[in-house]
């Protein structure tokens, strides 16, 4: 007879579902890989026993209380955020246990996650953005290609509303860029995004100096010694030039999809049509920019009124 699954081997095999069937991002499977380690690691020492998937069962909505308890009173105390997303993470492993391994447990559901306040969008200005997509133009210390390629990488966010995922996706075969770009964002979903003569000029710039011959099939935008480019160099290049310019620390690569939105918004675009042009599932997400837009105005009223 086989011996009973445990926790552990569940836990594998809900992350290779994730991976293979539901096409998670590396992301996110590091995030719910690690949120499930410390629910099975936190279950057993308050158990005293090995977890088995028959175990998981058998969970009680005060044990799941009691890991949160333990994680918002920890070492390094989560926040109400993060407490809220490791809840969904474990939601998600007792939903597969239930379908993939007829493990149902009930309790979960009774566990209400603490409550969060969605954050506002911290924008830049507009001409914050154009001076942050003008600057790599100007650095001495790197390659005339280099700076095209961190220019046309920048304006491709900005222009187009990009996830910085989303933008170094791109193949070199989707070059020269047309008038429109199929993107797949989070969740697989695809949507299509307007691609501006600005945002073309830009790429077609960078490939006319890039020194690599860049296969159809490779990334559209290459490091210093050919291979793709990291999201982690992106930053590190917003973080250099936000320093250059007196930017303030929100100014970074996903501020500029903020301000894609928040700058659509204030010249009269619908939230629909934005919602489409990011991706966003729900509407709700979208109208925190109204948010962002109504703090704009009322901050220009102020400055600007006689009497404010």
């Amino acid at each position: 007879m086989a011996p009973p699954l445990t926790a552990l081997q569940a836990r594998a095999a809900w992350l290779d579902h994730l991976a293979n069937e539901r096409r998670a991002s590396p992301r996110t499977l590091e995030a719910y890989g690690f949120a499930a380690n410390r629910y099975i690691a936190f279950l057993e020492r308050h158990r005293g026993e090995r977890l088995t998937v028959k175990g998981l069962t058998k969970v009680s909505a005060g044990d799941v209380r009691a890991w949160l308890a333990h994680l918002r009173a920890g070492d390094r105390p989560l926040s109400p955020r993060s407490l809220s997303q490791s809840l969904s993470a474990i939601r998600t492993f007792h939903r597969f246990l239930d379908r993939r391994l007829d493990a149902p447990n009930a309790a979960i559901g009774l566990v209400r996650g603490p409550r969060v306040t969605p954050g506002v969008p911290r924008p830049i200005t507009e001409d914050q953005a154009a001076g942050l997509l003008e600057e790599p133009a100007l650095d001495p210390d790197r390659e005339d290609w280099e700076a095209a390629r961190d220019q046309a990488v920048l304006t491709l966010l900005y222009g187009c509303g990009l996830r910085i995922s989303e933008g170094l996706s791109l193949r070199r075969g989707d070059a020269p860029l047309a008038d429109t770009l199929r993107i797949t964002g989070k969740g697989s979903k695809t949507r299509m995004v307007p691609v501006l003569p600005v945002v073309q000029t830009a790429v077609a710039h960078y490939l006319a100096q890039v020194p690599f011959i860049l296969p159809p099939e490779g990334p559209l935008f290459v490091a210093k010694r050919g291979g793709a480019l990291s999201p982690r160099h992106v930053q590190h290049t917003v973080q250099m030039l936000r320093g250059r310019l007196g930017l303030p620390a929100s100014a970074t690569p996903h501020a500029l999809r903020h301000s894609f939105a928040t700058h659509l918004l204030g010249a009269g675009a619908d939230l629909r049509s934005i919602q489409e042009l990011l991706g966003h599932a729900s509407l709700s997400t979208t109208q925190r920019y109204t948010a962002v837009d109504a703090a704009a105005l009322l901050g220009a009223y102020s400055r600007a009124h006689p009497h404010a």
